[in-house]
C-alpha cells in the first residue's frame, strides 16, 4: 500500500483531533483529559520545532552568505528580499483595510455582546496592553538598536531574538567571503555538515507531525470560549479570513507572473509547510519544514532559501499585518468612531513597521496590534472585543505569513537565477552535489 503523502497525514491528524475533542467534550471528565493526558503532546512537538529553529538559521544563513563569494551578490539578492516583503505586507494591510470598510462588520456588534467580550477578556487584555507599552515608549531607532545583540550567546538562547541571531549569522558569512579561501574553508565545511545534521533532523521531527498537530487541535478545541462570542465575532473573521484568502491569490499572481510556474505547482509544493504553520501558529516554529518544501518541492536553490526564508520568518508577516488592519477597523467601528482616510493611512504604515517587529510565535501579533490601535486613537480597551477568536485566525494568518516567505524566495530565486527544478531527496540520500 502505497504510504500516504505528508501533508495528507498531517490533515487527517487535525481532523481526528477535531472528532476526538468533541467527542471527548461530552463527558464531563474529557476536557481535562485532553489538557492533561493529549495537550503535551502538541507542546513536545511545538518545542521539538523549536529546538532547532536557532541551529538552523545559523548554520544555513551562514552556509547560504558565505557561498555568495562575492558582497555584491549579498546587496543584490539582500535588497530585492528586503523590497519584496514590504511591497506585499503594504499591499496585505491594503486588502485588509479594503474588505474591512466594505463590510463593516462592527455594525453587527450589539452593545449587550461587547460589554460581556470586555469583561470576559479584560485580563488578557490588560496583559498585552502592558506588554506593549515598553515598545510604545521606545525612542524612534530602538527597532534598530534591538537588531545588534550585545551577547550572540543570550541572543541564541531566545527564539524571540531571530533578528539578533539573523544579524550575527550574517556578518559572520562576510567574514568569511573576506578572509582568503583556504582560512574560510575549514569552517565552511564545518557548517555545510552541521547545516546536513539539522535537515536529517527535521526528517526525524516531522515522522511525529501528524501526532503534533492532532494533540493541538484538540486542545484548542476544548479550550475555545463558547459558540455565543464565535458567532458574535463572525463576521470579524469571515472578513480576516476573506483578506487572508485574497492574499493568497495575490501570492499565486505574483508567482505565475514572475516565475511562470503554476499556482497548483506553487500550492502542492508549500502545502505541508501551510498546514503546520495553520497547526502550530508559529513561522518560526514552521521555518525548518517551509525551508525544506521550498529547496525540495519549489526548485529553489539553498543559496537562496537559506538567506530568504530565515529573513522572511521574522520580518514578514503579511496576514499579521492584514490583521491588524481589520482588527484596528472592527474595534472602531464597534466603538462608532469614524476614521478618515489620513488616519487608515496611518494604520497601513504602523502595521507594516508593526509586522517586522512582530516576533514569529504564537499570539505575538495581538501586541503589536495595541500599537497600531494607539496610533490611529483607537481604544485599547476594543483588544478585548477579539479575544474570542484570535488563535484560530492566528492560524490562518501564520498559514499566509509561510506561504508569503515562499513566493518571495520563488521570485528572488528566479531574478537571480536561482530557480530550478524539484529535487526531492529520499530519506537515506543527501543533496545533490552544487
Amino acid at each position: 500500500m502505497k504510504k500516504l503523502a505528508l501533508h495528507w497525514q498531517i490533515i487527517l491528524g487535525m481532523v481526528l483531533g477535531v472528532v476526538f475533542a468533541l467527542i471527548m467534550a461530552k463527558f464531563e471528565w474529557g476536557s481535562s483529559f485532553i489538557t492533561d493526558w493529549i495537550k503535551p503532546f502538541g507542546t513536545i512537538f511545538i518545542n521539538l520545532l523549536k529546538l532547532i529553529a536557532v541551529p538552523l538559521i545559523l548554520a544555513s544563513l551562514i552556509k547560504g552568505v558565505s557561498d555568495l563569494k562575492d558582497i555584491s551578490k549579498l546587496s543584490k539578492m539582500g535588497g530585492r528580499t528586503i523590497g519584496l516583503y514590504i511591497f506585499t505586507t503594504v499591499i496585505a494591510v491594503s486588502i485588509g483595510l479594503l474588505v474591512v470598510n466594505f463590510i463593516k462588520p462592527g455594525s453587527s456588534i450589539t452593545e449587550a455582546t461587547r460589554t460581556e467580550l470586555v469583561e470576559s477578556y479584560k485580563g488578557d487584555a490588560d496583559s498585552k496592553i502592558a506588554a506593549a507599552e515598553k515598545q510604545k515608549n521606545a525612542g524612534p531607532l530602538q527597532a534598530l538598536e534591538d537588531i545588534v545583540p550585545s551577547n550572540i550567546f543570550n541572543a541564541a538562547s531566545d527564539n524571540g531574538n531571530m533578528l539578533q541571531v539573523i544579524f550575527f549569522a550574517i556578518i559572520f558569512g562576510i567574514g568569511l567571503i573576506l578572509i582568503p579561501e583556504e582560512k574560510a574553508q575549514p569552517v565552511k565545511l564545518f557548517f555545510d555538515s552541521f547545516n546536513e545534521v539539522i535537515l536529517k533532523l527535521i526528517d526525524l521531527i516531522m515522522l511525529f507531525a501528524p501526532y503534533g498537530v492532532f494533540a493541538l487541535l484538540a486542545a484548542l478545541v476544548v479550550e475555545s470560549p463558547s459558540t455565543d462570542l464565535f458567532a458574535a465575532l463572525g463576521w470579524y473573521a469571515f472578513c480576516v479570513v476573506l483578506g487572508l484568502l485574497l492574499m493568497m491569490l495575490v501570492y499565486t499572481i505574483l508567482v505565475f507572473l514572475f516565475t511562470k510556474k503554476s499556482p497548483l505547482f506553487f500550492l502542492n509544493g508549500i502545502a505541508p509547510a501551510q498546514l503546520l504553520g495553520f497547526s502550530t501558529s508559529s513561522s518560526a516554529a514552521t521555518l525548518p519544514v517551509t525551508m525544506e518544501r521550498v529547496e525540495e518541492h519549489l526548485g529553489v536553490e539553498e543559496e537562496v532559501t537559506s538567506f530568504v526564508l530565515p529573513i522572511g520568518a521574522t520580518i514578514n508577516m503579511d496576514g499579521t499585518s492584514l490583521y491588524q488592519a481589520v482588527a484596528a477597523v472592527f474595534i472602531a467601528q464597534t466603538f462608532g468612531m469614524d476614521l478618515s482616510f489620513g488616519v487608515q493611512l496611518g494604520i497601513i504604515a504602523t502595521a507594516t513597521l508593526a509586522s517586522i517587529g512582530s516576533a514569529a510565535v504564537p499570539g505575538a501579533g495581538m501586541v503589536m496590534l495595541v500599537i497600531v490601535l494607539a496610533q490611529a486613537g483607537i481604544p485599547e480597551a476594543g483588544l478585548a472585543l477579539i479575544f474570542a477568536v484570535d488563535r484560530p485566525l492566528d492560524m490562518c494568518r501564520t498559514t499566509v505569513n509561510v506561504t508569503g516567505d515562499a513566493a518571495v524566495s520563488m521570485i528572488v530565486a528566479k531574478s537571480v537565477g536561482k530557480l530550478g527544478e524539484p529535487h526531492v531527496r529520499n530519506w537515506d540520500d543527501n543533496y545533490p552535489k552544487k
